[in-house]
């Protein structure tokens, strides 16, 4: 397995047990950035190690493939994704716009014609 695959798994074991640790009624959808480790080892068939699976809630033991199917379930029948800032809170607006920066009228004074 590549060192990068593992880094970002690690990451995400992470942000996933402290995502289960807000509340069902607070917690934000997953983040969409799960999707790829989740497909990429769904065959790894390697041990995990054992804080990551406490971590994951998996019996000691469990696989890459176990842990990668924790994340699609988490992942599983949501319509919505989080913006990468609103993750790790709910927010009580979708509305994106009042968080992104507006388009900005061009200045064309700077170009004769």
């Amino acid at each position: 397995m590549h060192p990068a695959a593992k880094l970002q798994f690690a990451r995400i074991v992470d942000e996933f047990a402290r995502w289960r640790t807000i509340p069902e009624p607070e917690r934000p959808p997953a983040p969409a950035w799960w999707w790829g480790p989740a497909f990429e080892l769904r065959d790894v068939a390697a041990t995990l190690p054992p804080g990551w699976c406490r971590q994951l809630r998996l019996p000691e033991g469990a696989t890459w493939r176990d842990g990668a199917a924790v994340l699609r379930r988490a992942l599983a029948g949501q319509t919505m994704l989080p913006w990468p800032y609103d993750f790790s809170r709910k927010i009580a607006s979708t509305d994106s716009d009042v968080r992104d920066l507006h388009v900005q009228p061009s200045d064309d004074s700077a170009f004769p014609p």
